[in-house]
């Protein structure tokens, strides 16, 4: 299936809040996101990206297969971490297992590390959520650690696993 990456625009407001009106998606991301959610909810999401700073906040939309098929970003720390950004991204359920998670979390770590001064790339997914770990550790990302009862999701006490890539590929498993 071809993949890539673009920018986002206004006109992916309506497939975004398709896309995203998924408990199952909703279930492996921070809180904040509302559910249902609506084109409203998208189109304030777009507008957010569209004015962000653009050396500290990486986002994409993910197409695959001719549309909309989610979303990575990567977002810039500040003070003393300020060459490390975190790692966020979504898949559309239906696309689940066919590669796309894999495709652009590589994607984005090989544009950022060409393109900027990023020295690491963070991620914390739930310890629960494996196919998300593997994409991770399959492009590269060593696990750091297991962050212990870190989130409480739906009302459960979660574990997250601290995932990181650096721009040198030293101490990676990849």
């Amino acid at each position: 299936m071809e993949c890539r990456l673009r920018a986002w625009c206004m006109e992916d407001a309506p497939e975004l809040a398709r896309l995203l009106n998924n408990r199952a998606i909703l279930d492996n991301l921070r809180d904040g996101i509302p559910y249902p959610y609506t084109e409203s909810d998208a189109g304030a999401f777009l507008r957010g990206i569209l004015a962000a700073d653009p050396d500290q906040t990486f986002a994409y939309a993910v197409e695959a297969g001719g549309g909309l098929a989610g979303s990575i970003a990567v977002f810039r720390q500040d003070n003393i971490h300020s060459r490390t950004g975190e790692l966020g991204y979504y898949i559309a359920q239906r696309l689940w297992g066919q590669g796309v998670g894999t495709f652009a979390v590589g994607e984005i770590c090989r544009r950022l590390f060409a393109r900027t001064d990023l020295l690491r790339i963070v991620a914390e997914p739930f310890a629960r959520n494996a196919a998300s770990c593997r994409v991770l550790e399959k492009n590269g990302f060593a696990l750091e650690g297991v962050l212990r009862q870190n989130a409480v999701k739906n009302g459960a006490v979660l574990d997250m696993k601290l995932y990181a890539r650096l721009r040198d590929g030293s101490g990676t498993d990849g």
